[in-house]
């Protein structure tokens, strides 16, 4: 899908549909506006419907004051355009209430941006806006003012978040990883003490480079190969709808008879993924014009390495990678159901998955299947697609009962003899 060239009131209708969705925002909270090349700003209407909105609803703006539309611009349209008044640079503007960043401006906190890599460089740099009157002048010049110092995220106190980007998409994928951010850190703070990535480890990461490879045409597609692609892409969507993925980070992969395998692209959007997105990995060689995961090297590895390994997904659930984040172990004997399926679950040092990627390969066996990578991802592995992400929901429903039942007591797990018994009911 080219969102670019989608109309700016289509562009507005497809993402407010997203926020509203993933819980991000209310039936009358939030907006959204779009700057047109001409000078005109495309805006959300205040007090309709946010679930149900058609781009009739768009109000539009012109550069002359005008104002075209079956309904009143939001009463935020004021903050919108003292922002664009204010860069030059950012033609679209996000703002809404999501629950964990609505906590942090209540607290008046900003959330930590080196849990895991590239937030900053997707959310750029974070500032807090004193507390005004919504919609208001002294609002739209105290937002403005955090703006013009240049920064695209500003949180605002006693209310929630405004995000600036070039477009539209950008704004929203930045606001997508700094709520997935601010959820990370109170779900971390529930189950142990929060461990940020130090400046050497977030360099570290921005040196990943892609590993060049030749390019071959893809002239004869099976009908195995057409299955795969059409299978990763329901379980791509399902992961996102269920935000174990963001729109732009979570790799699946899977291995095709002939030992080539098809993997997610490098950030596309996983919302829309098609089955020509996806790019097939052969020896070597890669698929003509296509630009794969940067992590196809390792899952390369893996799969020369375990011929009982055929798919692989590499997430970040936010209850999981709470795990990640802290200095709490994760342990998978908290119910017969989590265990038989995930088994021993092993956490591993920062950097390693890009790093040393041979030793990451050959930690997986028949009882270590999963890895939690610190400040990173997680890694499943799976005899088939299904099985991988089943392992992926569990792990992750898994990890959201511990973290809920730290609120209400101790953690109680199957003890070792137990454990016996299961492994041996079980033949593992």
């Amino acid at each position: 899908m080219n969102f670019d060239l989608q109309h700016p009131a289509d562009q507005l209708v497809m993402i407010m549909e997203r926020i509203y969705a993933y819980g991000m925002t209310t039936t009358s909270g939030g907006n959204l506006s779009i700057l047109d090349d001409n000078g005109d700003v495309w805006i959300t209407p205040g007090g309709i419907d946010k679930g149900s909105l058609t781009r009739n609803d768009i109000v539009r703006i012109k550069a002359d004051g005008t104002i075209e539309g079956i309904h009143k611009p939001s009463s935020e349209l004021p903050v919108h355009l003292g922002i664009y008044n204010t860069r030059g640079d950012i033609r679209a503007v996000l703002h809404a209430h999501p629950p964990s960043l609505v906590a942090f401006s209540i607290a008046r906190k900003i959330p930590e941006t080196k849990l895991i890599p590239n937030v900053a460089q997707i959310c750029g740099t974070v500032s807090m806006a004193p507390y005004d009157v919504p919609g208001s002048t002294g609002l739209s010049k105290k937002i403005a003012a955090e703006f013009e110092k240049g920064h695209n995220v500003v949180m605002l106190e006693n209310h929630g978040v405004f995000v600036g980007a070039t477009d539209l998409f950008k704004a929203f994928m930045a606001f997508e990883t700094y709520d997935f951010c601010a959820r990370l850190e109170i779900e971390g703070r529930c189950i142990g003490n929060i461990r940020a990535l130090s400046d050497k480890h977030i360099q570290m990461s921005k040196e990943k480079q892609h590993v060049k490879m030749d390019e071959f045409v893809n002239k004869n597609v099976t009908s195995e190969e057409r299955a795969v692609r059409r299978d990763m892409c329901k379980f791509i969507r399902r992961a996102y709808d269920q935000q174990l993925f963001t729109s732009t980070q979570g790799t699946f992969s899977q291995r095709l008879n002939d030992d080539s395998f098809i993997i997610t692209p490098f950030a596309k959007d996983r919302k829309y993924l098609e089955e020509g997105d996806l790019v097939k990995i052969v020896g070597n060689w890669c698929e003509s014009g296509k630009l794969p995961s940067r992590s196809a090297p390792l899952h390369q590895k893996i799969y020369k390495k375990h011929p009982w390994i055929n798919s692989i997904i590499i997430a970040h659930p936010p209850s999981c990678m709470a795990f990640a984040v802290t200095d709490t172990e994760f342990d998978s004997r908290i119910i017969p159901e989590a265990y038989i399926m995930l088994r021993d679950v092993k956490k591993v040092p920062f950097g390693a998955s890009f790093m040393q990627q041979d030793m990451v390969a050959d930690m997986f066996n028949d009882m270590n299947q999963i890895l939690i990578m610190e400040n990173d991802c997680v890694i499943v592995t799976g005899s088939s697609l299904l099985n991988a992400f089943d392992k992926l929901e569990v792990m992750e429903y898994s990890a959201k009962a511990i973290v809920r039942t730290s609120q209400i007591g101790r953690v109680v797990s199957i003890n070792d003899d137990e454990v016996v018994d299961l492994r041996k009911a079980f033949n593992f």
